[in-house]
């Protein structure tokens, strides 16, 4: 019975373009864990996991936090399922307040542009890292063409790059790794990688 509910509620969520999506994002992150091991890992606007419990098998401790319960209802039962024992949930939002917990790696993937302010949530993650830990963030280039009240139209790098050192970060490198068709609101889109250390 159990099964069937975590099925049900995964195929509501995990739709297949989201998983191709997914995909192409695990592989560009992969690559930015490597030494991980030993390192913990926060994602940041996990939903259900669909990419941190991809990469579970990379680093000692994974974290998701969400503000959605339902989604880390989803995470939590594919936590079970596979039976993966380094990674837990964790229901809150940041830009309300930050619980106090530390960290080697925030990952952010697809979840800046739902974050009215940007420089906010980039201060709150520079301050749960560590020293020289590292934030891996994954979003969309901007975008013209995109125009809706509660999401930024994608990020110029350049932008992103002034926040990310305003708030601290250093050695920041930005680069755009992938182009689909119809992956942004159902336009066209690129989607960058960043990673800074702090």
């Amino acid at each position: 019975m159990e099964n069937n509910v975590f099925e049900q509620l995964a195929k509501r969520y995990d739709t297949e373009e989201r998983m191709k999506l997914a995909k192409v994002i695990v592989k560009e992150v992969r690559p930015e864990l490597r030494n991980g091991k030993s390192k913990s890992f926060i994602d940041y606007g996990s939903g259900t996991g669909i990419i941190s419990l991809e990469l579970s098998n990379l680093v000692e401790s994974i974290l998701l936090v969400d503000s959605s319960k339902q989604m880390l209802e989803v995470a939590n039962a594919k936590i079970s399922h596979r039976g993966i024992t380094n990674a837990k949930v964790l229901y809150s939002d940041f830009t309300q307040e930050t619980p106090e917990i530390q960290a080697d790696i925030v990952l952010m993937s697809l979840v800046l542009l739902h974050i009215p302010d940007t420089k906010k949530i980039l201060q709150k993650l520079f301050t749960i890292l560590n020293d020289g830990g590292k934030l891996i963030i994954v979003d969309f280039d901007k975008n013209d063409k995109i125009n809706h009240p509660k999401v930024h139209n994608g990020f110029s790098h350049n932008e992103l790059k002034k926040s990310l050192s305003e708030v601290g970060f250093k050695s920041i490198e930005i680069r755009t790794f992938y182009h689909g068709k119809c992956i942004f609101m159902n336009q066209d889109a690129s989607m960058f990688l960043s990673s800074s250390i702090k």
